[in-house]
C-alpha cells in the first residue's frame, strides 16, 4: 500500500505507522529502513515507529506486567491448550491508537470530538476479505484499499512487489511467534544462527510460564512451548517437510494453493494489528488448566 500510494496509484497517505514489538527479525527492520529511504521519504510520507516495549524482555522480567503470548501448553494431565493472546492488543493496537490520538491533537485522556477521525488503511487482500473489519473506536475508520480499490489477491501483491524490486519482502511477526510453521522455524535456524539461538533460549526460559507470574506464586499448571508439537524448540520436528510444502514449491512465486498446511507454513492469516492470526487451539487462562 505504501508503494502504491507513493507512486500515485492510490491516494497519497499522510503518514505510515509501524508498530514495533521489539522482537521482529533483523530482516524486517532492514526492509523497513529500505522502504523509508527508497519509497516513503522521496514521496514525503513520514513513517512513525511506535512501541509499547520489547515483548521478549517483558516476558522474562518479573517486575513487568506481561501481555500473554499464545503459547502452546501441555497440562499436567497431558491435555493440550494455549494461553490467551493479548500481545496484539498491547504491542500493536495500543501504540498505534496512542500515535493516532497524538496526530489528531487529542492525546489520552483528552476526549476526541464527535466527527474527528482518521481513515486508516489496513493491508488485507481479497484472500482474507473475511478479516476486513471496522476499528473498535470512532476516531479510526478502517479502509481496505487492496480489496476495494485494487481487487488484489496475495499473488497480485507479490507480483507487484517483484516488479518494484521488493520481492524479498520478509514476513512481519515476532521472531518467536508460537504461530510459526515449520518452514518459518527452519528459515530462522538455517539463515540466522544468532536469532535461532535467541528463540531457543526464550523457549526454554518460558517453560514454566512468564516471570512475573512465577515470582508472585501464580505458576503455570503445566509447561509452555513455542512449537506446536509441545517439545523444546531445539528438539522440535521442524525438519519434517509436509506434502503441502512440496506442492507449493512446484508453483511459481505467489501462486501457492490457499489450503497450505498450517504445521508447515503457520497460521494462514497475517499478524497485522487488525488481522491477527486467530486462535487455532483450545484456549485457556494464563495459569489455569484448559477448560
Amino acid at each position: 500500500m505504501l508503494a502504491l500510494s507513493a507512486e500515485g496509484t492510490l491516494p497519497k497517505v499522510d503518514y505510515a505507522i509501524f508498530a514495533d514489538t521489539g522482537w521482529e527479525p533483523k530482516a524486517v527492520y532492514d526492509h523497513l529502513d529500505r522502504l523509508e529511504q527508497e519509497i516513503a521519504r522521496p514521496a514525503g510520507i513520514p513513517i512513525f515507529r511506535v512501541s509499547s516495549g520489547n515483548i521478549r524482555a517483558d516476558a522474562l522480567d518479573p517486575d513487568h506486567r506481561f501481555a500473554s503470548m499464545p503459547l502452546h501448553i501441555l497440562n499436567k494431565d497431558g491435555r493440550a491448550g494455549m494461553t490467551r493472546r493479548q500481545c496484539t492488543g498491547e504491542y500493536k493496537i495500543k501504540p498505534i491508537k496512542k500515535k493516532v490520538r497524538e496526530l489528531l491533537g487529542y492525546p489520552y485522556p483528552t476526549r476526541i470530538p464527535k466527527g474527528v477521525f482518521v481513515e486508516q488503511w489496513v493491508g488485507i487482500s481479497t484472500d482474507e476479505f473475511h478479516r476486513a473489519k471496522d476499528a473498535d473506536v470512532k476516531y479510526m475508520r478502517n479502509r481496505h484499499p487492496l480489496i476495494t480499490d485494487m481487487n488484489w489477491s496475495r499473488s497480485d501483491c507479490i507480483r507487484y512487489l517483484t516488479s518494484r524490486g521488493l520481492a524479498s519482502t520478509p514476513k512481519s511477526s515476532c521472531l518467536g511467534c508460537p504461530f510459526h510453521g515449520n518452514a518459518q522455524w527452519r528459515h530462522i535456524r538455517d539463515t540466522s544462527p544468532e536469532e535461532w539461538q535467541d528463540v531457543v533460549e526464550f523457549d526454554a526460559a518460558i517453560r514454566q510460564g512468564n516471570a512475573r507470574a512465577n515470582a508472585s506464586g501464580n505458576q503455570l499448571l503445566g509447561q509452555a512451548f513455542l512449537h506446536r508439537s509441545r517439545v523444546p524448540l531445539s528438539d522440535a520436528p521442524i525438519d519434517h517437510v509436509t506434502a503441502a510444502e512440496w506442492a507449493a514449491r512446484q508453483h511459481q512465486l505467489g501462486d501457492e494453493t490457499p489450503d497450505v498446511d498450517e504445521a508447515e507454513h503457520g497460521v494462514a492469516d497475517g499478524c497485522s494489528p487488525w488481522a491477527c492470526r486467530g486462535e487455532v487451539e483450545p484456549v485457556q487462562g494464563d495459569f489455569g488448566l484448559a477448560s
